[in-house]
């Protein structure tokens, strides 16, 4: 039987599309070159990495995690790569998630409490921004990526409960990078302090580990930290490492980790293989990383802090007609739009498997579309 589409939300789509702003399912064209994926390092390319997984996996009688963590579903694959991060990290303990979503959703709807106080930047992922409708605290939200705008609003705060700080490494949409100060501030504060990692984790810092590592942080008993494993990583899945207490803690309240199954055994083992991947060849990474840098400033006038380039558009049309001539030209890239921000932009990943080259005619081509 054909189903029949009410009409309930018809005119929310119409108004979505005369806006601009709807979306659909779109797949990468195999025949243009990616430049629009979170797949920084190309590890998603990696046949390798697969078969090794593929072993990893095939070593155990079963394939699938079958349960949640709590009812059986730890399985040695999760706790294995658990301990490697928490190793190469500094953290004492650490969780998988069934993703980036999932394990700010859980993370901080489970830390905020009755009489605690969440301040969180306006940039935060949408994860984050979700979670803190759910939490029994308060919530302040600070000026993105800005010092001074939290002092002043923790200050203001009434000093009773938990003070929880929650920012990213790498901004996805802005591309800048967490500054040192807010690692002080939180310690002025005695405040825990979430930083999500997702896209700093493989892209920043000396052995490709986050800001904790570009900045040289000695893990605290304050810090948090959460990453996915579908960027970089070239998986899918999440992580959050912490103190033993704060783990367990998660462990216990955490309602994503506790009614969810299990992530997936294969793809936490081709993180793995990923995340070793990475530790062994840091220093090839580099080279390639500095060097598209180099491009993308002299195209720009200004170095990406991380594998971020956004280029601000005119307006939402603007955007999309430069996607879609891009693509046609062989060059995908992403088209962001409100309210994921609050202007347009082109969205350009930098990508190591990538040549400079293309990069350089990329960044032509958009100054000829925009002003040929």
């Amino acid at each position: 039987m054909k189903q029949q589409s009410g009409g309930h939300y018809l005119r929310e789509l119409e108004a979505l599309r005369r806006a601009g702003r709807f979306r659909e399912p779109t797949s990468m064209d195999p025949a243009c070159v990616d430049m629009a994926s979170n797949d920084y390092l190309g590890l998603a390319h990696r046949e390798k990495l697969f078969k090794r997984a593929c072993r990893r996996v095939s070593a155990y009688p079963w394939h699938a995690p079958k349960s949640s963590l709590f009812v059986g579903g730890h399985h040695p694959i999760h706790r294995e790569f658990e301990r490697a991060l928490c190793e190469a990290n500094g953290f004492e303990a650490g969780v998988v998630a069934g993703s980036g979503f999932l394990a700010n959703l859980g993370l901080i709807e489970a830390l905020v409490r009755r009489g605690d106080t969440l301040y969180i930047d306006e940039s935060y992922h949408a994860s984050g921004m979700v979670a803190a409708k759910l939490v029994q605290g308060e919530v302040v939200t600070f000026a993105h990526n800005d010092p001074e705008d939290l002092i002043a609003k923790l200050a203001e705060g009434s000093g009773r409960g938990r003070k929880i700080i929650a920012v990213e490494g790498l901004y996805s949409m802005e591309g800048d990078r967490l500054k040192r100060e807010f690692f002080d501030i939180a310690e002025w504060f005695d405040a825990l302090m979430i930083v999500d990692e997702a896209h700093s984790s493989g892209t920043v810092g000396p052995r490709l580990l986050g800001v904790f590592d570009h900045y040289g942080i000695p893990i605290q008993e304050r810090h948090i930290k959460m990453g996915t494993l579908g960027k970089a990583y070239g998986s899918y899945g999440a992580y959050i490492l912490a103190s033993k207490e704060i783990v367990s803690f998660l462990h216990n309240r955490a309602k994503p980790l506790i009614y969810a199954t299990a992530p997936s055994l294969f793809d936490i083992a081709l993180a793995h293989e990923g995340f070793d991947y990475i530790g062994a060849k840091r220093k090839k990474l580099h080279k390639k990383i500095k060097r598209l840098k180099r491009v993308a400033k002299k195209a720009t006038g200004r170095e990406p802090e991380g594998m971020i380039v956004p280029l601000p558009m005119p307006d939402i049309q603007t955007a999309i007609r430069l996607k879609e001539a891009l693509k046609a030209d062989g060059f995908e890239v992403g088209a962001i739009r409100p309210p994921t921000v609050k202007s347009p932009i082109l969205r350009i990943i930098l990508r190591t498997s990538v040549k400079a080259a293309k990069y350089r005619a990329l960044f032509e081509k958009i100054e000829e579309l925009l002003h040929g």
